[in-house]
């Protein structure tokens, strides 16, 4: 397997958690054990779009145990003999050579995964940050020997970056420190959030200037949040900012 693979440094390994919430992006060489036909491929990836039940292979570092999984889009590109080329977004946790095999067995013939890409992870693509060890190696030794940070700049963003499909919600300066301790965001530190927030889904809560203070399940929708006088809107699940970065504004018992 080769493309994308987020790395996360130091106090940013708190995102990854949300990291592996987010979509995946493939392009998958799919080869098949016998003959198939170029509409009979095409009319079985349709069928696997949506939601699947996949169970992990032996080898994952996860429990074998059924589970479902979403497949949002499953596209045919192109074919070659036995060799299948295809692109698969897909929610996070999807076993794609798993994918292939299903697929075979819908043929009828077999297949297995040849090679596999990842094009994207969450919000990072292949044209967006995607960098060799040797340019890490290169631009390190830049800024190492020249002392330009701009060369660091070239593969390390910062920790804000990886949460940019999340929805978003920005809370008053009063809320950060609290939520830094871990309190759930309440509807009145709620100063501002996204159109299409929902209840159960994961956002990414930030102060004013745009600094990650956490991540969190949010308990309302954005229509519920705005009608709020009081109560909870988030349930915090990681906190991202160190404690004191904003003063304290809350009474502790």
């Amino acid at each position: 397997m080769t493309g994308v693979l987020p790395v996360a440094l130091e106090e940013a390994t708190k995102v990854i958690q949300a990291l592996l919430l987010s979509g995946k992006e493939y392009v998958c060489v799919m080869r098949l054990h016998s003959e198939a036909s170029e509409d009979r491929i095409k009319s079985i990836l349709d069928e696997f779009q949506g939601t699947i039940y996949q169970r992990p292979p032996l080898r994952a570092s996860v429990k074998h145990q059924l589970r479902t999984r979403k497949i949002y889009y499953l596209d045919f590109l192109e074919m070659d003999g036995k060799n299948v080329l295809f692109k698969v977004g897909c929610e996070g946790g999807t076993y794609i050579r798993k994918l292939c095999y299903d697929l075979g067995e819908a043929l009828g013939c077999g297949a297995h995964m040849q090679e596999l890409r990842r094009i994207r992870a969450g919000p990072f693509t292949e044209n967006r940050g995607l960098v060799s060890l040797y340019d890490v190696s290169y631009f390190f030794g830049q800024w190492e020997g020249e002392g330009d940070e701009n060369a660091l700049k070239r593969f390390i963003f910062p920790m804000e970056s990886a949460l940019a499909l999340l929805p978003q919600v920005f809370v008053r300066d009063s809320a950060v420190d609290a939520l830094c301790h871990g309190a759930s965001l309440a509807a009145p530190g709620v100063l501002s959030l996204e159109a299409n927030v929902r209840r159960g889904d994961a956002v990414a809560v930030f102060t004013q200037k745009g600094e990650a203070v956490a991540w969190a399940k949010a308990l309302t929708s954005t229509e519920e949040v705005l009608a709020m006088e009081h109560g909870l809107a988030a349930k915090t699940q990681r906190v991202l900012m160190p404690r004191g970065t904003y003063p304290k504004m809350w009474r502790s018992e």
